[in-house]
């Protein structure tokens, strides 16, 4: 499949890792994801019960990053590609990039991030 609708640059707020001062405090975390469909059909009829819409996507992302903690961020883009998956069946594939950008860590870094591909 080839053709995808990509979304960049979600910020959430969440508590994940695995640290108690992690898990008090809300931190940011930016998630791109890749939605995997063919969007022939929705190119050809401009109507949006042909294709998947990404607003209702980001607020599914929005309520999986802001919810339960979770120690891993792989945890997090796992529940993320598996809730997708279910809930749009259109979906053939998801990639999921999320990003830790700040960790609560002594070394000076750009952040921490985990890439996953899932299909059907």
């Amino acid at each position: 499949m080839t053709d995808k609708i990509i979304l960049k640059g979600i910020e959430v707020k969440g508590r994940h890792g695995c640290s108690e001062e992690e898990r008090k405090k809300l931190q940011p975390f930016v998630v791109d994801v890749e939605l995997y469909l063919d969007l022939s059909r929705s190119g050809k009829s401009d109507d949006l019960g042909d294709t998947i819409d990404y607003v209702a996507v980001l607020d599914d992302i929005k309520k999986i990053i802001g919810g339960t903690s979770r120690n891993l961020i792989e945890t997090v883009a796992q529940e993320i590609a598996d809730f997708l998956l279910r809930r749009y069946l259109l979906l053939e594939g998801v990639k999921i990039t999320l990003h830790k950008p700040s960790p609560p860590v002594k070394e000076k870094f750009g952040g921490a991030a985990v890439e996953i591909f899932r299909s059907r």
